[in-house]
């Protein structure tokens, strides 16, 4: 997988969480920011967006 498809899938796992945040019915905040970070944080992920502004700055 590509830096930019790992990013875009990240991207949209994030905006599903987010969608299910913003659905009218009680949440658990706590987990919902749990699995934020879990989707935002992985270690493929970091290196490939590092990877990509690296890229973009040159």
């Amino acid at each position: 997988m590509t830096d930019q498809q790992l990013a875009l899938q990240a991207v949209s796992e994030a905006q599903c969480i987010l969608n299910e945040y913003l659905q009218p019915r009680p949440h658990d905040n706590e987990r919902i920011l749990d699995r934020l970070v879990e989707v935002l944080e992985r270690p493929d992920l970091i290196v490939a967006v590092s990877r990509l502004q690296q890229r973009s700055s040159l």
